[in-house]
């Protein structure tokens, strides 16, 4: 009898769970399955502070679910990364906002950044579908042109305007892309009168262009301001005295496309949080890591989002 008992007891705790769980018409659980996030595929201009930039968004996106697709980090030039982003090749890259509005329209850039964030939204507005300009960072790292201390004695150089005079006695060399670079050829023959058609080609923020000052290869040499090369060797940035160079701050840039697939506005606050806390002396530090203590650039961006609570 008690065995007859627990069968009973048994079949209707069956009936009851399954009257609970199936409800009248097959209704929703009341907590609907996560769906997945799509793949974010992350490019990058070629040198190695870009592709730092890069890494650092992926991991902090990574850390909140997303799986990051690095095939496009290091890409190459704006010429190459810029086409990439608005064909679809890649969906997030870090710009330097003054420059990346340069590459489209050199007559709308500024010295404010914001100024140049909106004009560059403008424009990408209509590319590729559609591509939004996310918040800046306080980080900025403009185009430098370099000498050495003794160059620097030697020609009485402290600005661009010095050089002038001074051109034809100096050797030069430039980004790979400055003959096409609105703000790097055309900006400086316009605005100092010299002529770099004939300046040795080199990777601009990246070790050759580092490797030539050294050896004296060259006199001239255009870093990038945040290079830490230019403290360590006591370098002299000859100031641009008639603001060829726009306020380069770095922000990302997101295909619309990609953004319609997740929640948009917590994706972009992963980013814009990350951005809010890069400043111009941390990427100038982050630089030196990479450059003196020889680290790889995913070590250095989990130590700064670890450190900065991101991770």
């Amino acid at each position: 009898m008690r065995r007859f008992r627990m069968l009973a007891l048994g079949a209707s705790l069956l009936v009851l769970l399954s009257a609970c769980t199936t409800g009248g018409g097959g209704s929703t659980p009341t907590t609907a399955p996560t769906a997945a996030k799509p793949t974010i595929k992350i490019g990058s201009d070629g040198f190695y502070e870009s592709k730092l930039m890069a890494e650092i968004y992926g991991q902090a996106l990574e850390h909140n679910g997303y799986t990051v697709d690095r095939t496009g980090i290091g890409i190459g030039t704006r010429k190459v990364s810029a086409p990439a982003l608005e064909s679809g090749q890649f969906d997030l890259k870090p710009e330097y906002i003054g420059s990346g509005l340069a590459y489209y329209d050199a007559t709308k850039t500024t010295g404010d950044p914001a100024a140049n964030a909106t004009a560059l939204q403008t424009i990408l507005t209509g590319k590729g579908g559609g591509i939004t300009v996310l918040n800046y960072s306080p980080a900025a790292d403009q185009n430098a042109f370099v000498v050495t201390q003794a160059t620097a004695t030697k020609y009485k150089l402290a600005t661009m305007s010095d050089l002038t005079a001074v051109a034809t006695q100096l050797k030069f060399g430039v980004a790979t892309d400055c003959s096409t670079n609105p703000v790097c050829a055309a900006a400086i023959k316009t605005a100092y009168g010299i002529d770099l058609s004939s300046a040795l080609p080199l990777s601009a923020c990246d070790q050759p262009m580092v490797d030539a000052i050294k050896a004296g290869t060259i006199d001239v040499g255009e870093l990038c301001s945040t290079q830490p090369d230019i403290s360590q060797n006591g370098w002299v940035v000859l100031t641009d005295d008639k603001h060829t160079q726009p306020a380069d701050n770095i922000a990302p840039l997101v295909r619309n496309d990609y953004l319609a697939k997740v929640d948009a506005t917590s994706f972009e606050k992963i980013l814009n949080d990350v951005s809010a806390k890069m400043n111009t002396a941390d990427l100038t530090k982050l630089n030196a890591e990479y450059v003196f203590d020889k680290k790889d650039i995913g070590t250095i961006a989990r130590e700064w989002l670890t450190a900065n609570g991101f991770l």
